[in-house]
Protein backbone atom coordinates (compact mmCIF):
# COMPACT_ATOMS: atom_id res chain seq x y z
CA UNK A 1 0.00 0.00 0.00
CA UNK A 2 1.65 3.59 -0.38
CA UNK A 3 1.60 5.68 2.18
CA UNK A 4 0.15 8.98 1.15
CA UNK A 5 1.63 11.05 4.27
CA UNK A 6 5.61 9.69 3.18
CA UNK A 7 5.11 10.61 -0.40
CA UNK A 8 3.66 13.94 0.60
CA UNK A 9 6.34 14.54 2.66
CA UNK A 10 9.04 13.67 -0.16
CA UNK A 11 7.59 16.06 -2.81
CA UNK A 12 7.94 18.73 0.64
CA UNK A 13 11.61 18.05 1.09
CA UNK A 14 11.68 17.85 -3.35
CA UNK A 15 9.94 20.87 -3.29
CA UNK A 16 12.69 22.32 -0.56
CA UNK A 17 15.64 21.26 -2.32
CA UNK A 18 14.50 23.38 -5.76
CA UNK A 19 13.82 26.46 -3.81
CA UNK A 20 17.38 25.90 -1.84
CA UNK A 21 18.69 25.34 -5.35
CA UNK A 22 17.33 28.63 -7.38
CA UNK A 23 17.48 30.65 -3.72
CA UNK A 24 21.30 29.29 -2.85
CA UNK A 25 22.95 28.57 -6.21
CA UNK A 26 24.41 31.24 -8.19
CA UNK A 27 24.53 28.85 -11.85
CA UNK A 28 21.14 27.68 -10.99
CA UNK A 29 20.12 31.51 -11.01
CA UNK A 30 21.53 32.43 -14.22
CA UNK A 31 19.69 29.26 -15.66
CA UNK A 32 16.71 30.38 -14.08
CA UNK A 33 17.11 33.66 -15.63
CA UNK A 34 17.85 32.88 -19.16
CA UNK A 35 15.00 30.24 -19.19
CA UNK A 36 13.17 32.81 -18.18
CA UNK A 37 14.26 35.04 -21.27
CA UNK A 38 13.86 32.02 -23.65
CA UNK A 39 9.95 31.73 -22.19
CA UNK A 40 9.33 35.57 -23.24
CA UNK A 41 10.63 35.35 -25.90
CA UNK A 42 9.01 32.10 -26.97
CA UNK A 43 5.76 33.62 -26.26
CA UNK A 44 6.89 36.99 -28.47
CA UNK A 45 7.16 34.50 -30.90
CA UNK A 46 4.08 32.04 -30.67
CA UNK A 47 5.82 28.83 -30.75
CA UNK A 48 4.15 25.75 -31.35
CA UNK A 49 2.79 23.12 -29.10
CA UNK A 50 5.77 21.03 -30.35
CA UNK A 51 8.25 24.03 -30.12
CA UNK A 52 7.02 24.59 -26.61
CA UNK A 53 7.91 21.04 -25.90
CA UNK A 54 11.20 20.89 -27.16
CA UNK A 55 12.22 23.89 -25.23
CA UNK A 56 10.83 22.98 -22.01
CA UNK A 57 12.35 19.64 -21.86
CA UNK A 58 15.90 21.25 -22.94
CA UNK A 59 15.19 23.74 -19.73
CA UNK A 60 14.15 21.02 -17.57
CA UNK A 61 17.30 18.95 -18.73
CA UNK A 62 19.74 21.67 -17.54
CA UNK A 63 17.74 22.41 -14.30
CA UNK A 64 17.94 18.82 -13.29
CA UNK A 65 21.50 18.80 -14.63
CA UNK A 66 22.42 21.46 -12.53
CA UNK A 67 20.53 19.98 -9.38
CA UNK A 68 22.25 16.81 -9.84
CA UNK A 69 25.71 18.75 -10.12
CA UNK A 70 24.98 21.33 -6.91
CA UNK A 71 24.27 17.75 -4.99
CA UNK A 72 27.37 16.13 -5.89
CA UNK A 73 29.64 18.85 -5.24
CA UNK A 74 27.83 19.17 -1.87
CA UNK A 75 28.70 15.69 -1.11
CA UNK A 76 32.17 15.61 -2.33
CA UNK A 77 32.70 18.58 0.43
CA UNK A 78 31.61 16.97 3.00
CA UNK A 79 33.31 13.38 2.43
CA UNK A 80 36.37 14.85 1.26
CA UNK A 81 36.73 19.04 3.22
CA UNK A 82 40.18 19.21 1.90
CA UNK A 83 41.31 19.56 -1.82
CA UNK A 84 41.77 15.72 -3.23
CA UNK A 85 42.44 15.11 -6.89
CA UNK A 86 40.11 12.29 -7.24
CA UNK A 87 37.32 14.29 -5.94
CA UNK A 88 38.08 17.90 -7.97
CA UNK A 89 37.73 15.53 -10.84
CA UNK A 90 34.91 14.51 -10.17
CA UNK A 91 33.29 17.64 -9.36
CA UNK A 92 34.33 18.22 -12.87
CA UNK A 93 33.11 15.92 -14.80
CA UNK A 94 29.99 16.90 -12.66
CA UNK A 95 30.06 20.55 -14.03
CA UNK A 96 31.06 19.44 -17.08
CA UNK A 97 27.76 17.14 -17.61
CA UNK A 98 25.83 20.38 -17.00
CA UNK A 99 28.14 21.93 -19.71
CA UNK A 100 27.57 19.82 -22.27
CA UNK A 101 23.41 20.01 -21.19
CA UNK A 102 23.83 23.92 -21.55
CA UNK A 103 25.65 24.12 -24.85
CA UNK A 104 23.08 21.65 -26.90
CA UNK A 105 19.86 23.58 -25.17
CA UNK A 106 21.78 26.78 -26.42
CA UNK A 107 22.24 24.73 -29.89
CA UNK A 108 17.76 23.73 -29.75
CA UNK A 109 17.52 26.95 -28.57
CA UNK A 110 19.37 28.25 -31.81
CA UNK A 111 17.23 25.75 -34.28
CA UNK A 112 14.14 26.78 -32.96
CA UNK A 113 14.25 30.44 -32.00
CA UNK A 114 16.79 31.82 -34.32
CA UNK A 115 14.70 29.87 -37.20
CA UNK A 116 11.90 31.57 -36.15
CA UNK A 117 13.86 35.17 -35.75
CA UNK A 118 15.52 34.66 -39.68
Amino acid sequence: MIDINKTLRSFRFAGQGIVDLFRYENNAKVHLLVAVGVVVVGFWLKLSVIEWSIILTQIGLVWAAEAINTAIEKLCDVVSPAHHPVIGKVKDMAAGAVLILGILAVVVGLLIIGNKLL
